[in-house]
């Protein structure tokens, strides 16, 4: 990893030491992986240094807790951040006034900070972890919305016998469309258009 260092001395924990105090770290803070054990040698000849490789622990939920705080005081918002990890999934829930500004519309302001909090947690220096953003439980609520929009539409096709074309979404948005609508027995969905105005048409099933 690019942030690793290695180090040789006499003994393992001289080499740690060293590392350590180059990275301004305690051991807790590092994972250490001993390369060589060392050995004195026969009567002083030969002997060989231990060489330790430390790299820092990288702490997930500090880089995107910071990297918001940033954001939030830079569009002079107080917003609470609350985090949950698990496996390699971040739950990040935003609560507080005015959340309207950060869910933007159709959730276009909520999807940018998330895609932007993901890359900074994401540096390719861990585990890579999916990065869920939400507020006032807009996900869930969006969802179900989409779910609805999609059923009436394809009610509305099959008794006019007239697709119709939705107004531009995410990828995550069109692929709920598509999901819920795929086991329907009388319309097709397909994508047209390029990013970030493509969009789903809702078109009668060819029989």
């Amino acid at each position: 990893m690019s942030n690793s260092i290695t180090k040789s001395a006499k003994t393992v924990q001289a080499a740690v030491e060293l590392a350590l105090s180059e990275l301004g770290l305690t051991k807790d803070k590092v994972k250490i992986e001993v390369l060589e054990e060392g050995s004195r040698g026969l009567f002083g000849i030969g002997s060989k240094d231990a060489v330790v490789r430390v790299t820092p622990n990288v702490d997930l939920e500090s880089r995107a807790r910071e990297f918001l705080n940033d954001v939030f005081f830079g569009m002079g918002l107080k917003v609470d951040i609350d985090i949950e990890t698990s496996e390699k999934l971040m739950k990040i829930d935003l609560s507080g006034d005015n959340m309207g500004i950060i869910i933007g519309k159709r959730g276009d302001t909520l999807d940018a900070l998330e895609h932007l909090t993901s890359l900074c947690v994401n540096r390719g220096d861990g585990e890579y972890v999916k990065v869920i953003l939400d507020t006032e439980n807009y996900r869930e609520k969006r969802h179900a919305t989409l779910i609805k929009l999609a059923n009436n539409l394809a009610r509305s096709v099959v008794k006019t016998h007239r697709k119709v074309t939705l107004e531009p979404m995410s990828s995550n948005e069109r692929r709920i469309i598509h999901s819920t609508l795929q086991a329907n027995p009388d319309v097709d969905t397909y994508s047209v258009g390029e990013e970030p105005n493509r969009r789903i048409v809702i078109a009668l099933k060819k029989k």
